[in-house]
C-alpha cells in the first residue's frame, strides 16, 4: 500500500477536532512534503521523523513523501503530529501491517531517537477519542493525566520501535494503566477556623459558596480579607467529575502541572495587580487561557482591586456574564471556559481607612473610582469588615471550621440542583421568574428598596439570586421577606458611595 491514513487530533482551545494524516509514496526525486496549513513547528517534523525512523532501525523510503493534514484550512502547530505522521509512513512502504488503523489515534513529538515525547493538551484528546470510540497511543509522559478520562481506552508509548511491536502483535503495550488517585489533603491545610471574629464575613462568605455568588471585601488593612478569600475553597460544594475534567483540560493547554492527587479539588486563582488584561482574560497571537480560564469552576480572588487597571477589570464583565471568554484574532477564534467565583478585596480609601481624616472624601471618590459601575453591578454581595478590638483577637473561643460550614452549604446546594439543575447564580430571567417568585408583601419592599437606592435591573435580579440562596441555607420553599432584607443588606460599596456624595 502506497497511500495511509492515521487519525490525529489538532487543539483549537478547549477542543480537539479531529485531523486526518494522509501519506502518499510516489515515484520520483526523493523527497518529504507536508501541506495542510502547517506551522514551522510541523513543517520541521520532516527531520524529526526521518532521524526517529532511521535510528529505529526502520527503512525511511526514497521516495516522493507527501503528508496532507486534513482538513487544510484548520491551523496546524507543536509537534504533536510527528508520531501520527511516521506511523502513516511505515503503513505506506509496507513495514507496519495493521487491519484496524480506523480505530486508533495517534499523538506525540518525537526525538531523533524514537523516544515519543510528551505534548500538552493530550486530555481533550482522549475525552474527544472516547466519545469517537478509538484507542489512543500518546507518550508515557501523559498518559497519567489522560487517565483522568474515565472511559477512555488508551496505550502509553514510550520509543517508535514499541508501537511497532505492539501493532504488530508481538509484544503488547499495557492498555489502560491505573495509577493512584486518592485523595490527600495537604499538610498546610487553611481552615475557617482559623479566622477570628468577623461573623458577618463568614456569612457572606457561607452564602457565596451556597449559591455561586461574586463577593467584595470592603475594609482596612488587617482585618481579614485575604484569610477568609483563601479559603473560599475549602467550604465550596465537591467538584463533580465531569467539572474537574473540564478544568484539568485547561490546565493542559498549557502544559501546567496538576496535582494527581488533588484534581478534583476547586482551582484558586490570585493574579497580582500588575497582570495583564491578555494575562488575566487570555490572549496572545496564540490564544492561550488566562487566569479567568485557570479559576474556571473555583475562584478568582483579585486582591487589592483599586491597584488593576480599569480597562483589565473592565474585560472581565463579559466573562462574568456568560461563563466563558472568546478570544478573536484575525486567523482564528477561539473560546475558553470561565466560569468562576471572583471574591474582590480593597480598602475603602488610598491611605487605608475613609474615616481615618489623612484622605479627603474628594481623594477617597478618586481612588475608588478606578472601579467601574458596570463591574460593581456584577458583584452580589458586598460587606465592609470592621476592625477587630484587642479582646476579640486574643480570644480563645472555638471558632466554626471549614467543615462545619461546608455541609451546610452543599445541603443548599442539593435543594438548588434538585429544584433547578444548576446553581441560583446561574439562573437566567425567565427561571427567576419561576425559581424566585415574591409574595405580594416581598414585592412591594422590594420595589421600595429598589426605587430608594436607585439600583439597577440587573442588581434587582441579583438580589433576588442572593435572596433564594438564603432562603436555601435555611431551607424555606420560598423567598421570605428576611432573606430579601437580608440580601439587601450586602450592598456596602453602593452605601460608601452615597455617603461620600452626600455632601
Amino acid at each position: 500500500m502506497s497511500l495511509a491514513k492515521i487519525y490525529t487530533r489538532a487543539q483549537v482551545g478547549i477542543d480537539a477536532p479531529q485531523v486526518s494524516v494522509e501519506v502518499h509514496l510516489s515515484n520520483g526525486l526523493p523527497a518529504f512534503h507536508i501541506v495542510g496549513l502547517p506551522e514551522t513547528s510541523v513543517k520541521e517534523a520532516k527531520e524529526r521523523v526521518r532521524s526517529a525512523l532511521t535510528n529505529s532501525r526502520f527503512l525511511f523510503p526514497e521516495q516522493r513523501i507527501t503528508v496532507n493534514l486534513s482538513p487544510a484550512d484548520l491551523p496546524k502547530e507543536g509537534g504533536r503530529y510527528d508520531l501520527a505522521i511516521a506511523v502513516g509512513i511505515l503503513v505506506a512502504s509496507g513495514q507496519l501491517v495493521s487491519q484496524e488503523l480506523t480505530s486508533y489515534e495517534f499523538y506525540g513529538e518525537l526525538a531523533l531517537s524514537g523516544e515519543v515525547l510528551g505534548v500538552h493538551a493530550v486530555l481533550p484528546c482522549v475525552l474527544a477519542a472516547e466519545k469517537a470510540k478509538r484507542c489512543c497511543y500518546l507518550p508515557v509522559a501523559n498518559d497519567e493525566l489522560a487517565s483522568l478520562a474515565p472511559n477512555a481506552n488508551r496505550k502509553a508509548v514510550p520509543s517508535l520501535e514499541a508501537l511497532w511491536l505492539d501493532m504488530q502483535g508481538q509484544q503488547s503495550l499495557p492498555l489502560n494503566q491505573a495509577y493512584q488517585k486518592d485523595v490527600i489533603e495537604p499538610v498546610e491545610y487553611l481552615d475557617m477556623d482559623e479566622v477570628k471574629g468577623q461573623e458577618s464575613a463568614k456569612r457572606v462568605l457561607e452564602i457565596a459558596a451556597a449559591g455561586g455568588h461574586n463577593l467584595l471585601f470592603l475594609g482596612p488593612p488587617g482585618t481579614g480579607k485575604s484569610m477568609l478569600a483563601q479559603r473560599m475553597p475549602t467550604i465550596m460544594p465537591a467538584l463533580p467529575a465531569d467539572a474537574a475534567l473540564e478544568t484539568a483540560s485547561v490546565y493542559s493547554l498549557i502544559g501546567q502541572h496538576i496535582d494527581m492527587q488533588n484534581w478534583c479539588r476547586r482551582p484558586f486563582r490570585s493574579p497580582h495587580h500588575t497582570c495583564s488584561a491578555v494575562a488575566l482574560v487570555g490572549g496572545s497571537s496564540k490564544p492561550k487561557p488566562g487566569e479567568i480560564s485557570l479559576a474556571h469552576n473555583g475562584v478568582l480572588f483579585l486582591d487589592e482591586l483599586p491597584e488593576f487597571e480599569r480597562k483589565v477589570l473592565d474585560s472581565l464583565r463579559e466573562p462574568m456574564e456568560t461563563g466563558q471568554v472568546t478570544i478573536s484574532r484575525a486567523a482564528r477564534q477561539v473560546d475558553f471556559p470561565a466560569r468562576f467565583q471572583l471574591i474582590a478585596a480593597l480598602n475603602p480609601s488610598p491611605t487605608g481607612n475613609y474615616d481615618d481624616k489623612r484622605a479627603t472624601a474628594d481623594q477617597v471618590l478618586k481612588y475608588l473610582s478606578k472601579i467601574s459601575g458596570p463591574f460593581i453591578d456584577r458583584i452580589d454581595l458586598q460587606i465592609e469588615l470592621p476592625r477587630l478590638s484587642t479582646s476579640q483577637l486574643q480570644s480563645e473561643h472555638q471558632e466554626e471550621s471549614s467543615a462545619q460550614i461546608k455541609q451546610r452549604v452543599e445541603h443548599a446546594y442539593m435543594i438548588a440542583l434538585r429544584r433547578q439543575n444548576k446553581s441560583n447564580a446561574m439562573l437566567n430571567n425567565r427561571e427567576l421568574l419561576c425559581y424566585c417568585a415574591l409574595g405580594l408583601q416581598e414585592k412591594h419592599y422590594l420595589a421600595k428598596a429598589v426605587d430608594k437606592l436607585q439600583l439597577s435591573p440587573r442588581s434587582y435580579h441579583r438580589i433576588l439570586k442572593v435572596a433564594r440562596t438564603i432562603a436555601d441555607l435555611s431551607a424555606e420553599p420560598n423567598i421570605t421577606l428576611k432573606a430579601l432584607q437580608e440580601a439587601l443588606s450586602y450592598r456596602a460599596f453602593e452605601r460608601l458611595i452615597s455617603q461620600l456624595t452626600r455632601y
